[in-house]
């Protein structure tokens, strides 16, 4: 089986545990995720994300609107733009 494949048998829990052991670090039992372990699940949720959720969804999705993302917009929309001071 190839890894497309297991993602395809994925579903929403078993995406839900990998999502969490990532984030925490541990497995449901309390065994701690080795540093290829979380390489591996991180893989497989993003590979998940992308294949069954929208994008708005997807592990690490930065919004448009953000707020520096609008701050940036108004500045350069501004006739006069600020200095920037370097400490």
């Amino acid at each position: 089986m190839d890894f497309s494949q297991l993602i395809d048998q994925i579903d929403s829990e078993t995406y839900q545990r990998l999502k969490s052991a990532v984030e925490i670090r541990k497995w449901p039992d309390g065994r701690v995720l080795t540093p290829s372990q979380v390489e591996l699940c991180l893989q497989a949720v993003i590979a998940y994300e992308h294949k069954h959720l929208p994008a708005d969804q997807h592990t690490g999705f930065i919004s448009q609107q953000c707020a520096s993302q609008t701050q940036l917009d108004t500045e350069q929309e501004d006739d006069n733009p600020q200095p920037v001071n370097i400490i």
